[in-house]
């Protein structure tokens, strides 16, 4: 490509584009989702997972930086998420057809696979079929459940564990007590008889 064709830009609501018509090349979508070029398809799936976990809108309500990332975060998983796109990519010949065709269901899907297909884009950017608020818990309990699960797991843990240590503590508590009692029980004793042998 020439100078002046990389140095050409528009803007389009998904992506940048050149006037050619290819997306701009470079490892910008990998550093996005903060994943090396060489990254599995699993680790920029846990990647993409993690990322929109941290920039969801509706956990940054007031965040414009927020709103921001997570619509970076969405257009690189879009590409690096495709393994046909994400090859078209990283060799700089992804064009702004190619996601064009992403963005909407071919001729051939019909029925519900078509409406399985629109439900599961729209999943990604955070709406439903009727263009209802995102439902965040939803979205958790969909890809996070088993982390949460780990996480409560741990929290019971370290709950039981506190518990027997303060258990331990008031048995120890209670020992010194009764050491205690008995050593003075043992002392009043020895105090009589002493007083009875006078």
């Amino acid at each position: 490509p020439s100078a002046a064709r990389k140095s050409a830009f528009v803007f389009c609501p998904l992506q940048t584009w050149r006037r050619s018509g290819y997306v701009l090349e470079g490892e910008r979508y990998y550093e996005i989702l903060e994943v090396s070029p060489t990254a599995t398809q699993v680790q920029i799936k846990t990647a993409y997972y993690k990322q929109s976990f941290i920039y969801h809108p509706d956990r940054n309500a007031d965040s414009e930086h927020a709103t921001v990332r997570f619509s970076e975060i969405s257009e690189a998983y879009t590409v690096l998420g495709s393994k046909a796109l994400r090859k078209k990519y990283d060799r700089g010949m992804l064009s702004q057809s190619d996601l064009m065709a992403t963005a909407r269901p071919s001729a051939k899907d019909t029925g519900s696979s078509a409406k399985q297909t629109t439900e599961s884009r729209r999943s990604m950017v955070g709406a439903d079929s009727r263009g209802d608020v995102f439902d965040f818990d939803k979205f958790i309990k969909a890809h996070y459940n088993e982390q949460l699960q780990r996480e409560r797991d741990i929290r019971v843990r370290k709950e039981e564990m506190l518990k027997k240590k303060q258990e331990t503590i008031e048995e120890k508590k209670m020992g010194r007590m009764m050491e205690m009692g008995v050593a003075v029980l043992i002392a009043m004793a020895v105090g009589i008889l002493a007083s009875l042998k006078r």
